[in-house]
Parts: C-alpha cells; sequence; structure tokens
C-alpha cells in the first residue's frame, strides 16, 4: 500500500479527534448539495481541495493547494475523503509521494448504494456521524 492505510468512517472520525485533518477531495458541487463533514467537536476544520472538478477533469494544483492549506509538521496525519472511498485513495497516494501521512476512508461521505439506487447503505452520513445535514 503506497498510502497510511483504510480507515473506517468511525476509525476516522478517532484518528480526528486525535488531532488529525480531515480532507474532503470531492467536488464543489457535492459539498454544496450532499452536504459536508462537520468536524467542530474535532481540534482541526477540515480542507476541502477538489482532487477532480465536475466531469471528472483532474486538478493539477491539487498538491500546491494541499500544500498551501495543510499544516508544515509533518507529524500531523491527513485522513481523505470522497464520496465513496475511490478518489480519497488517488488524493492519498498523491498526498503520500508529496511527504504527507495519509490516510483514506473507506465508505467515503455517501456510501454505497442500496437497492433503490440511492446512496443509504453506509459511509459517513449513514453512519450517523457529524455532518452538516442534520443526520447525526
Amino acid at each position: 500500500m503506497s498510502y497510511a492505510g483504510d480507515l473506517s468512517p468511525q476509525e476516522a472520525w478517532a484518528k480526528l479527534e486525535a488531532g488529525a485533518i480531515l480532507v474532503d477531495v470531492r467536488t464543489e458541487g457535492e459539498w454544496a448539495h450532499v452536504g459536508i463533514p462537520d468536524t467542530k467537536a474535532t481540534e482541526n476544520d477540515p480542507l476541502f481541495i477538489q482532487w477532480t472538478f465536475a466531469g471528472g477533469i483532474p486538478n493539477p494544483e491539487f498538491i500546491e493547494e494541499l500544500k498551501r492549506q495543510a499544516p508544515e509538521d509533518a507529524a500531523v496525519e491527513l485522513v481523505f475523503l470522497c464520496r465513496s472511498g475511490v478518489r480519497s485513495v488517488a488524493a492519498a497516494i498523491a498526498a503520500t509521494a508529496a511527504g504527507f501521512t495519509s490516510y483514506n476512508v473507506l465508505e467515503g461521505f455517501e456510501g454505497e448504494t442500496g437497492r433503490h439506487g440511492a446512496r443509504t447503505v453506509n459511509g459517513w452520513k449513514n453512519r450517523g456521524l457529524p455532518n452538516n445535514l442534520g443526520k447525526n
């Protein structure tokens, strides 16, 4: 594995409570229309850096944006989150190559689709972790 590891949403929350920083790599549209994690109960605000733009266009400035926003302290761990845990793996790999200690959140923010096509099976919001949708 070329990053520090995969975490369940609950394990990710425990890392955040211990001082790690959440990096949400979804698109601006997802943040606006689906919701965002609420990390007020932890000591760090989340970072919002798109891994790809709408339409799947890669963000060529991802690492530079991460370097500008993330603390320079090498001891700070970063926890990457996307919709389902796929883009965040790629972001964690890239961040690790850039010198960060990086984890991926399995299941992502929305989780997997249920039998009716809605993302209701698992993931950050469906497991009741803090978010701005009032589902915690």
